[in-house]
């Protein structure tokens, strides 16, 4: 079974893909404007929680989907059927730096997808080409709450200068010309729910089908993912949602 199926599941009960709880998810996106007819964009979609969810506060709106996995692309159509938006949701099976760019989307989302253009600097620059003049553009990314430790960094297989801290995150975002108006730091309870949502959900699939050749591997991808996250960077590594517009 391969990483993305992998993936698929453990996130199967955390569709958000991100320490971010919905209540907040929400009002991010109350923040994001409330255009009625707003075109969305969200890149390295996954199951499309944020886009699904965006389009609720967007009564008239479209978006737009793009990720590479069939899986949770797949997840994300049965989603916006299931809600009613199917008609309203587009998704595209492609890696998101080759999604055409035509700078008139009035949301453009990126929440835990920037390693998809190589990092934050990249992703404001990349994503931002979507972006119109007055839209907003969200980005969710890491950063050090703390000094990293040596076991934070050996179990992220990070390097000291993969991430800053917050003030430098927000100090690199206005640098490339873009300024929060809102933001949200994901907090304990958050980054618990979901690495425990996470974990536990490929733990229970395992459990679920002994027979199934693929249990004995997910069961340890799950035991190794967790004991990297409570032994590694639990506390260490931050969580932050930015809702940014051009300067």
């Amino acid at each position: 079974m391969d990483r993305q199926r992998l993936s698929s599941i453990a996130h199967s009960h955390h569709p958000i893909a991100a320490p971010v709880s919905g209540v907040n998810v929400n009002r991010l996106l109350r923040r994001a404007g409330r255009r009625p007819a707003a075109r969305i964009l969200d890149l390295g979609c996954g199951e499309a929680a944020w886009a699904l969810q965006a389009l609720a506060h967007h009564p008239d709106g479209h978006a737009d989907g793009v990720d590479l996995s069939p899986y949770a692309l797949e997840r994300a159509a049965d989603a916006a059927a299931v809600r009613g938006l199917a008609d309203r949701l587009t998704l595209h099976e492609r890696d998101a730096r080759s999604y055409v760019p035509d700078g008139d989307y009035d949301l453009v989302l990126c929440v835990g997808s920037t390693h998809a253009f190589g990092g934050f600097g990249d992703t404001l620059e990349l994503a931002g080409r979507h972006v119109n003049a007055d839209g907003i553009l969200m980005v969710g990314e890491g950063f050090w709450q703390v000094p990293p430790t040596p076991e934070a960094l050996t179990a992220l297989g990070a390097k000291p200068d993969d991430h800053t801290d917050l003030p430098g995150l927000v100090a690199a975002a206005e640098q490339i010309g873009w300024t929060p108006v809102y933001a949200h730091v994901s907090d304990t309870a958050e980054w618990d729910d979901y690495e425990w949502s996470w974990t536990g959900s490929l733990s229970e699939w395992a459990l679920d089908n002994p027979g199934h050749p693929a249990a004995a591997g997910a069961l340890a991808a799950a035991r190794e993912h967790r004991d990297q996250w409570l032994r590694g960077y639990r506390g260490v590594l931050g969580f932050v949602t930015l809702v940014l517009r051009r300067i």
